[in-house]
């Protein structure tokens, strides 16, 4: 999930393994067999080896669709934004931006809406998902204005943009 969920996400071995609390070697057998089968790539920086996805594999759209499915957010853009009317952009930030499942989700919703319809939305999606969302709301302008601000801007993931009429 760590380099599928986002593509902009990347890694190297000792990194993910302080992260995943296991071997280096242990998490080397995983990165050769994902590597060896395509679906990594890498490139040596100095004296590390980076690790990322191959977003031209095949298969990497269905993966990305299946980890969307198992942490939920298919089904929380199924039920928040159908609904909201006047979205413009939804973003992943936080662990999930990064890979990491710590069940609670971290989204940020741009455009004009009712933010208590979005809290209603939003708690019937965290009862489909049984995973606690937090997020914050903007309009577009407010948005356009203050999002450089805000820290961690590179682990914004977009997920969902407003299709042009």
């Amino acid at each position: 999930m760590r380099l599928f969920l986002n593509p902009a996400s990347r890694a190297y071995l000792r990194g993910m393994a302080e992260e995943f609390h296991q071997s280096t070697n242990a998490i080397r057998v995983e990165l050769n067999r994902f590597e060896e089968a395509g679906m990594l790539v890498s490139e040596n920086r100095g004296n590390k080896k980076i690790y990322r996805a191959n977003t031209s594999h095949p298969l990497y759209p269905d993966i990305r669709n299946i980890l969307m499915k198992y942490v939920g957010l298919d089904q929380v853009l199924k039920e928040v934004i159908a609904r909201l009317g006047h979205l413009e952009l939804v973003y992943l930030t936080g662990d999930y931006a990064v890979g990491k499942d710590t069940g609670i989700i971290d989204l940020i919703f741009v455009g004009k809406m009712d933010k208590n319809y979005l809290i209603k939305l939003i708690d019937k999606a965290e009862k489909l998902i049984h995973r606690k969302i937090r997020f914050l709301s903007y309009e577009m302008e407010e948005w356009q204005q203050n999002h450089r601000a805000l820290p961690d801007q590179e682990k914004f993931l977009l997920l969902w943009e407003k299709e042009a009429e």
